[in-house]
């Protein structure tokens, strides 16, 4: 055992070890904090976070074991084999951060520390734009609007046209349904809120409108796509 621990300690000096394992531990931290950031959806997990950092702390020290080793790479595979991982990653995106948090783990236990450092600063700045320009998405969704509009009421379609353009940037019909009976008109509208403007505010300005009824409101936030 004593001559196991003198062998790595002869390719890494503890301050080394120290740098290493610390730089892992920041680096996956920050990892975490952009899956935090530009994560979308129902399929957060406070656990992923915490895989992300521990991953890259523990594939330093298994990068720093192994150092130029085959014989022991070997071993570590062979022993790492019998863990079983039955975990569904919900998200692909998700699996993304795995690798991300690997290879920041191999970086610093390498001593690579410029590509860690840089490696990290420019994934993360791609991931930002990616989330701040909603790459991919088919409509930049912040709300989705629903309400049923009743036929008889033939004033109501310019009244709540001229509402919606007030409170919002821009505005497209999804769909619009008939209803079983035919007396009524079921819409779906996307919107994106003008700045200081509320959609609790919109609500009570549209309930106002005779003929609308059934007025909802669902925070999309770019997670729906049509």
């Amino acid at each position: 055992m004593n001559n196991f621990a003198s062998n790595i300690t002869s390719i890494y000096l503890p301050q080394e070890i120290l740098i290493n394992l610390t730089l892992s531990f920041i680096l996956g931290v920050i990892v975490s904090l952009i899956y935090k950031k530009t994560h979308k959806g129902l399929s957060y997990s406070q656990s992923f976070m915490i895989t992300n950092i521990f991953v890259s702390v523990i594939v330093c020290m298994v990068i720093m074991i192994i150092g130029n080793n085959l014989a022991r790479a070997f071993a570590l595979v062979g022993a790492l084999s019998i863990i079983r991982f039955r975990t569904v990653v919900k998200d692909t995106k998700d699996t993304a951060y795995i690798f991300w948090a690997l290879a920041v783990g191999m970086a610093s236990g390498t001593g690579s520390y410029f590509l860690a450092i840089a490696g990290t600063a420019m994934i993360s700045v791609i991931a930002l734009i990616l989330h701040r320009t909603n790459f991919g998405s088919f409509i930049k969704s912040e709300f989705i609007l629903q309400f049923v509009l009743g036929k008889e009421n033939e004033g109501a379609s310019e009244k709540y046209n001229s509402l919606i353009k007030k409170f919002t940037n821009s505005f497209t019909l999804l769909s619009s349904e008939n209803s079983s009976d035919g007396k009524s008109i079921k819409m779906n509208f996307d919107l994106v809120l003008k700045e200081g403007k509320s959609q609790t505010e919109l609500i009570h300005e549209l309930s106002k409108i005779q003929g609308l009824s059934e007025i909802v409101i669902i925070a999309a936030k770019s997670d729906v796509d049509y």
